[in-house]
């Protein structure tokens, strides 16, 4: 799976919050509301030919609906990026975190339960 950029990631973003759109929709549900049209436009023609959505002609427009969910692109990028950073080991993803303080003790203690409890 190809990774998005930072403004492709913003547009699937509202695309996934819609459940699909019409480019102006698209871009009046943006938090970024200074992005112009024709830029969202071309974005989502990016989109498409990457297949993160598909367009649906509605008389003579198009409206664009996403192919996998939030939760799919989740899985599929983070499997890559531990696999990119942390030679596909959760255990150095979790050990960095923990020596940058970016994860504290109780929030381990909080991981270490939902392991045992097998919940997520």
């Amino acid at each position: 799976m190809e990774k998005l950029t930072a403004q492709e990631e913003e547009a699937m973003l509202s695309i996934w919050q819609l459940n699909g759109g019409f480019v102006r929709e698209i871009l009046d549900n943006l938090k970024d509301k200074e992005m112009p049209y024709t830029t969202l436009a071309s974005t989502i023609r990016n989109l498409e030919k990457k297949g993160f959505v598909k367009a649906v002609k509605y008389a003579n427009a198009k409206r664009y609906e996403p192919i996998l969910n939030a939760e799919e692109y989740k899985a599929k990028f983070m499997n890559s990026f531990v696999g990119d950073y942390f030679k596909n080991s959760y255990k150095e993803m979790v050990s960095f975190f923990v020596k940058e303080e970016k994860l504290s003790q109780k929030e381990l203690e909080e991981i270490m339960d939902m392991i045992k409890n097998n919940k997520s």
